[in-house]
């Protein structure tokens, strides 16, 4: 049995009827991604773009949902579509930003942020984002030349200053930067502040504001890259070798190779005298790093504590030929000279240590 035309008619129009209008789908859609349910809202939003290509909204939302998704390259590709029909296009070039940002493409991501910063030159969100991507592209002083003129006003950002007190750290005003960085640590009880500020603090030599930076961070997160050996040797530093042990023991556990924690640990037993475990950890931590002074130094002291005098000085040696100023080789130099018989040179080697004393006298502490 034929259907006649007039039925056919009416099954397209009551299709059509059910169809849902470009306005429902795209109302469907900002649900859906509002709920987080984004695969969906972004089938909702194609649909809708199907039905009217003009749509704007769902062109910039797409946009947002795909790059949610990590499809950043099309995501990309959407905002800049719609940015032609935008009258206010700031918002969308910092979304254009952030994509370029999340799939790691910092130069690309640079620009976008450097043309929303010029425009919104007062907003701290924009400069942080810019002086972040500055950092990830080796341009520390250019981040903190971004970010210098805002900081009064964004002294409450916890992201501001930890972008900024790590540029700061990055471009060489390491104890300034170390103080902002420090403020975010203890105002979020944020552990990888912590880690930044007492590991830039302990390379200052600031070892009594590195060691309760670097306690925090432990604490708060002992899974931290190297945390263990860090707050050993703050310990060590700040005189307090029992517990410096504890940690480079702890450090050893989880990476019996880490040279650090092998050479101070070593320095630590050898100045206790216990010489069996302290041989192992310096002869390891000196092949670990051959070329390491420090370790070099360490192995020539246990050397003439063990009586292998001409080794001993043969090292030492060697390390005052690379750096004439450095005054510890020069100490036991002189006291070995005498032991192996060699009173002139250990004269000599008397009147270098006068010398260097006397200069560092004369230069003061810190100096």
């Amino acid at each position: 049995m034929r259907v006649s035309a007039l039925l056919l008619c009416l099954i397209t129009i009551a299709a059509r009827a059910q169809q849902p209008s470009a306005g429902d789908l795209l109302r469907t859609a900002i649900n859906e991604q509002q709920q987080g349910q984004y695969e969906a809202a972004i089938r909702d939003y194609r649909k809708t773009l199907q039905l009217d290509p003009t749509m704007v909204e769902a062109r910039v939302n797409l946009g947002a949902a795909l790059s949610h998704v990590g499809q950043y390259d099309e995501a990309i590709a959407m905002y800049k579509a719609a940015l032609p029909a935008l009258s206010f296009k700031n918002p969308v070039i910092l979304n254009i930003g952030l994509a370029y940002y999340k799939k790691g493409d910092y130069a690309d991501a640079r620009a976008q942020f450097e043309a929303v910063h010029k425009l919104q030159p007062n907003d701290g969100r924009v400069a942080t984002l810019l002086g972040d991507t500055e950092l990830r592209l080796n341009k520390a002083a250019d981040a903190v030349t971004v970010m210098q003129p805002l900081e009064a006003a964004n002294s409450d950002n916890l992201d501001f200053q930890y972008v900024y007190g790590s540029a700061l750290i990055a471009s060489g005003h390491r104890a300034d930067g170390a103080k902002h960085v420090e403020k975010v640590a203890k105002a979020g009880n944020i552990p990888e502040a912590y880690l930044l500020a007492g590991t830039t603090q302990l390379q200052i030599n600031d070892y009594e504001s590195a060691r309760p930076n670097l306690e925090a961070a432990l604490r708060l997160n002992p899974k931290l890259p190297n945390i263990y050996t860090l707050v050993g040797t703050v310990r060590d530093k700040t005189g307090d070798a029992k517990d410096a042990e504890s940690a480079f023991r702890e450090a050893l556990k989880l990476n019996p190779d880490d040279f650090d924690a092998n050479l101070y640990l070593g320095a630590i037993l050898y100045k206790r005298r216990d010489m069996d475990e302290a041989k192992g950890l310096l002869d390891h931590a000196r092949k670990l790093n051959p070329t390491n002074t420090l370790a070099r130094y360490e192995v020539a002291m246990f050397k003439s504590t063990s009586g292998q005098y001409a080794e001993a000085a043969q090292e030492l040696e060697s390390l005052v030929k690379e750096d004439p100023n450095w005054l510890d080789p020069h100490v036991e130099l002189a006291t070995l000279y005498y032991k192996l018989h060699r009173p002139e040179d250990g004269a000599r080697e008397r009147q270098v240590v006068d010398r260097l004393r006397a200069q560092e006298q004369e230069a003061g502490p810190g100096k």
